[in-house]
């Protein structure tokens, strides 16, 4: 396989980060953290902020050390809607935060029943923005409403994405992703939104979020492997592999083809051509699979544990694998309607054509 420069860059970029400071930054929560956002050669870029990386930008363009990698690079700038409060008095960013240039994105319960150590995913800093004040344990459709018509008409927001940490009903914290999908459509309608579960313990419930009006699902592995699924996520790992499938194809069903995606991290020990077979089976199934690199946030297990991030060479071999595989299926990420993959940038797989 021939290399492609550009996508080595970006991949050294979303793992070594950027020495330049942005105003749109997120420090803690359920996906990667630490991160400025930004655009990256017009495209929303999530990327580590770090005084000591050897890339830095000048005049809007990187840098490393004194040559010019041709890649450019704009902070995206600070919404409008962060300077406001919802009617019960919580600042809005407390409810949903910009990600990239236009996506507003939640985690609608900010707890995890498998956030006990035992349990933790070990990538996982979900609880930790709210340990940190960043933001409430649980935001209500109202103020979910009340900050994306905010976000809409003032930034300009075009999609919205909905998380949740896993629930101790068996719906695994669906049911609350459909009321809040309803609350945020009666009033932005129109607005595409992705939600992001577990499998839930009865697959109705995912034919009732997309009747609640949800464009996309995210039902996220982060790993086919099994010995990866145990040592890295032994809470989530007691869902067999066998209810992903299940609830995969269901929502193939309900939602689309490629309207369905999940996470698959780089970086966890995976064999790398492994990882590029799972996810060309999973693409048989009509699911993007969006690969991401795993990097040890702050506050997670992996970082207290010194786990380092893959070196670029593996996120660029696996991302121009998996990229191929799309598309020779015709998918992209942007077609997802809303959600990670439609927006893209805590990875590098739209900027290798996926």
């Amino acid at each position: 396989m021939t290399v492609d420069l550009r996508i080595m860059t970006r991949a050294e970029l979303a793992l070594r980060g950027v020495a330049f400071d942005t105003p749109v930054r997120r420090p803690d929560g359920a996906g990667p953290s630490g991160d400025g956002h930004v655009l990256v050669d017009g495209a929303g870029a999530a990327l580590p902020i770090d005084p000591g990386s050897p890339y830095t930008v000048r005049d809007g363009t990187v840098w490393l050390g004194e040559q010019d990698t041709g890649v450019s690079l704009v902070p995206v700038r600070r919404p409008r809607f962060y300077d406001l409060t919802t009617a019960d008095g919580v600042p809005y960013e407390k409810i949903a935060r910009l990600h990239g240039a236009d996506v507003l994105a939640t985690t609608v319960v900010q707890t995890c029943v498998r956030y006990g150590e035992a349990e933790r995913c070990r990538f996982c800093t979900i609880e930790e923005s709210l340990r940190s004040g960043a933001t409430v344990a649980a935001k209500t459709p109202a103020q979910l409403a009340e900050v994306a018509e905010a976000a809409v008409r003032l930034d300009g927001v075009r999609q919205m994405v909905m998380t949740t940490g896993t629930t101790t009903g068996p719906d695994r914290g669906a049911r609350t992703l459909a009321r809040c999908v309803r609350a945020v459509l009666d009033a932005v309608p129109h607005l595409p939104i992705q939600v992001q579960c577990e499998p839930p313990g009865d697959l109705a419930w995912i034919g009732a979020l997309r009747e609640a009006g949800a464009t996309a699902i995210g039902i996220h592995v982060e790993s086919l492997d099994e010995e990866v699924r145990r040592r890295w996520m032994p809470g989530k790992s007691s869902v067999p592999l066998a209810e992903y499938e299940a609830a995969w194809d269901e929502a193939v069903r309900v939602f689309g083809r490629n309207r369905v995606s999940t996470y698959l991290l780089v970086g966890l020990g995976e064999d790398p051509d492994e990882l590029i077979a799972g996810a060309g089976r999973l693409i048989r199934r009509g699911v993007y699979p969006f690969v991401v690199p795993f990097r040890p946030m702050r506050g997670t297990l992996a970082a207290r544990d010194g786990i380092g991030a893959p070196g670029a060479g593996l996120l660029t071999y696996v991302t121009e694998g998996v990229a191929a595989l799309l598309r020779a299926a015709g998918m992209r990420g942007a077609d997802q309607g809303a959600g990670c993959a439609a927006c893209g940038a805590c990875g590098v797989l739209s900027a290798a054509g996926g």
